[in-house]
């Protein structure tokens, strides 16, 4: 019965900050380290019910990610929607594969830390930059842009830093509109989640069969889709009127608390 309420705890997180630019790794291994989590292969686990939050996007966004499937043979707005995606993602790919194990290293919630207090200051900095808006459409973005966030997003792989916090920061400062840089990251979470999930469930495999708990990860996966997909619906409205200076804020206190409890 704990197992079962940590799990249910973890997933709510999960689902509750992943597209919000205060860091779901970074949660995780905090609140992670509180209830002392360690039934499950902690990484596993945390991959795992990333990828249920990113099904949510799928879900709210089926048709508009259907239409680009359906498209792809004779529509140039489609390719370009996909090109761009897939050329963002590649980055990550890469580093992803190369620097696995080093990376992993880094789960330490003092590194979480101050990668939340650094990162809700670049935030402030960026949200005050006078920065012309160019872009709307993910199909309309240069292929070079594109890329250029792909990078940022690599950002991401400090935990504490955040996915889509670093995407959505790293576009804005490349001139999109709020709204394409908070959809941009969320389509671009599709390939990088599920090449990461695939990666480490099959890396850690027989950890995880052994753990005798698989059944928790599929509870914490579901909990971390329905999360998502309520979070989803009003994640957008809130950027649009509030923009990202409360989640700034938010980063640099509980960072701060962090490091103080340390």
């Amino acid at each position: 019965m704990e197992l079962f309420f940590k799990v249910l705890l973890l997933g709510f997180l999960e689902g509750l900050t992943e597209f919000l630019p205060v860091s779901s790794t970074g949660h995780l291994i905090v609140v992670g380290g509180l209830l002392n989590f360690h039934e499950i292969p902690g990484k596993v686990f945390e991959i795992a019910i990333q990828f249920g939050a990113i099904l949510a996007v799928c879900v709210r966004y089926w048709q508009r990610l259907w239409g680009v499937v359906r498209g792809l043979p004779t529509e140039a707005n489609a390719r370009r929607f996909a090109g761009n995606i897939l050329l963002a993602f590649l980055p990550a790919m890469v580093i992803g594969y190369f620097l696995h194990d080093t990376i992993k290293g880094l789960f330490d919630s003092q590194v979480v830390a101050w990668s939340l207090i650094v990162g809700g200051v670049a935030i402030l900095l960026i949200e005050r930059l006078e920065i012309t808006v160019r872009h709307y459409q993910v199909e309309a973005l240069p292929i070079r842009k594109a890329f250029s966030i792909g990078l940022c997003q690599c950002l991401a792989m400090i935990p504490g830093v955040s996915r889509s916090g670093a995407t959505i920061m790293g576009a804005m400062a490349m001139g999109c509109s709020r709204r394409m840089a908070a959809e941009f990251s969320f389509f671009l979470a599709i390939p990088t989640m599920l090449a990461a999930t695939v990666y480490d469930v099959h890396k850690n495999k027989q950890a995880l069969l052994e753990s005798g708990h698989l059944d928790m990860l599929v509870l914490g996966f579901f909990v971390a889709f329905i999360t998502a997909l309520l979070v989803l619906k009003t994640a957008l409205r809130f950027i649009e009127r509030y923009g990202f200076t409360p989640f700034a804020w938010y980063r640099i206190v509980l960072g701060g608390i962090v490091l103080w409890c340390l």
